[in-house]
């Protein structure tokens, strides 16, 4: 990525992205076991939401102006007062022709999908990064910030490239150059609203990372992996049996996931470039919920090796896993604080699912969440700040979000199916699955509950999302 300085035009840094395509293995895979024992997949923990519908079994989103035209891949909400959309334009980019989805379109709507900023239509000729537009006539028709740009090849490199313009203060806020490999312009698209979301806000973008989720349609089972939007959605994994519980890895190279193809609950890591897969966990009874540690360099999970639902840190070098969680009830779904000192974690030692929290080597164990009976499915924000969850609310299950330094509780959605909050790696948002309108979908709402926003996605049974860490571009 190449930055654009004020004006007159510079370039400068260079960091050149070239991530592999997925590849798109097909189950079953021959691995070898490390016990035969074999479970019902479909009376095992195949997904958290049907678990939230039967806690009692255990437990388990001039110039001429006008109207932006709506965009069919997404779908934004905003509730409540006092929120402030800033007015931007984006002026066609010269060259916007060269991709099949013009990269104007692309950032159009991933600035639109934060609720955060509106787009403002206007007639206009196409302007590249070099133009000095005259900010007067964007001014009148209450224009905030303009963005210019082009996409064009130099010495066989495509580029894409961009300047962001301050129209009230008329002023050249810069910009970046993007390489790009034809292939992934939707990349190139994203990273460019990520710049400029940083530089309108002061907070690190989102828009160029992934999510990662499930769908079952009929007997088919796959693990997708999405951009931000939902769009560019790749089958990483396909499978006859269930997936459940995809994680992202730290650095966005790997997904562990669940797999039931032995007729049992296993846990596998996906490498995401390349396709290839490793055996986690395969122990006597059920391999599940497995979680990264903040540094990548291990992995806990739920194991029955002592005949209950305990967790384990899973030993990278052959030896047996060391059990984390020592009771007589089920400890389940481990999520690390993002200095990974402490570890929350679902049990129902008191009576009901809760969230508990103990250091991450082990240790006494202290209630989290006394609000409602039943609360499952914890996700630490990067910044430490929140934790979200499922909550039961009446007969719904809603994601809420606690304020980890008060305590205090805000429920972010109305919907009544909601499982597997997961933050975006700037902390500013959350992705869920849940049912809308009597279809399944995948949604992400800020962390104040104010704006929520439909993903595009794959069709069918649709679960268990997991927002992945930052790209390193």
């Amino acid at each position: 990525m190449r930055f654009l300085s004020a004006s007159p035009v510079k370039v400068a840094e260079n960091n050149d992205d070239n991530l592999s395509p997925l590849q798109m293995p097909q189950l079953p895979i021959n691995t070898a076991a490390q016990a035969t024992e074999t479970a019902d997949p479909n009376k095992t923990l195949i997904a958290r939401r049907d678990l939230l519908k039967g806690a009692s079994m255990g437990m388990a989103v001039g110039l001429g102006v006008s109207a932006m035209p709506a965009m069919a891949q997404f779908r934004v909400d905003v509730a409540g007062v006092g929120l402030t959309q800033r007015p931007f334009a984006i002026a066609p980019f010269r060259g916007r022709e060269a991709f099949a989805t013009p990269v104007d379109d692309i950032v159009t709507a991933d600035l639109e999908r934060t609720g955060l900023f509106r787009a403002v239509a206007a007639s206009s000729e196409a302007m590249d990064e070099s133009s000095r537009p005259d900010l007067a006539p964007w001014r009148a028709i209450g224009v905030d910030a303009l963005v210019t740009g082009s996409v064009r090849q130099d010495n066989g490199q495509w580029l894409v490239s961009y300047r962001l313009w301050d129209v009230v203060a008329a002023e050249d806020l810069g910009g970046v150059s993007v390489p790009v490999n034809k292939d992934l312009s939707r990349l190139a698209a994203h990273q460019v609203a990520d710049s400029i979301f940083e530089k309108l806000t002061g907070i690190r973008g989102v828009f160029a990372t992934r999510v990662a989720y499930v769908t079952q349609v009929g007997k088919q089972h796959k693990l997708w992996v999405a951009d931000a939007d939902g769009e560019n959605a790749q089958p990483a994994l396909t499978s006859p049996e269930p997936i459940i519980s995809p994680v992202w890895s730290p650095d966005g190279s790997e997904l562990a996931y669940v797999s039931f193809e032995s007729r049992k609950p296993v846990i596998y890591s996906h490498m995401v470039a390349t396709g290839q897969r490793r055996l986690l966990a395969n122990f006597k009874g059920s391999n599940s919920a497995p979680a990264w540690s903040p540094d990548g360099k291990s992995v806990v999970a739920t194991l029955t090796l002592s005949g209950s639902s305990q967790i384990y840190r899973l030993a990278t070098d052959g030896s047996p896993p060391k059990r984390i969680t020592s009771s007589r009830s089920i400890d389940t779904e481990p999520s690390f604080s993002p200095d990974g000192t402490q570890l929350y974690f679902v049990s129902n030692r008191g009576g009901s699912p809760q969230i508990y929290r103990m250091p991450a080597e082990g240790g006494p164990a202290k209630r989290v969440t006394f609000q409602g009976g039943y609360n499952t499915s914890p996700s630490l924000s990067a910044d430490g700040r929140y934790m979200a969850y499922i909550g039961q609310v009446g007969s719904a299950f809603r994601v809420h979000t606690m304020d980890l330094a008060s305590g205090e509780v805000r429920v972010l959605t109305d919907t009544e199916g909601d499982e597997s909050p997961s933050f975006a790696a700037n902390s500013q948002m959350l992705v869920y699955a849940t049912r809308l309108n009597g279809r399944d979908a995948l949604m992400t709402v800020s962390v104040d509950g104010r704006i929520r926003t439909r993903l595009a996605g794959a069709t069918g049974d649709i679960r268990e999302p997991d927002w992945g860490p930052f790209r390193n571009n």
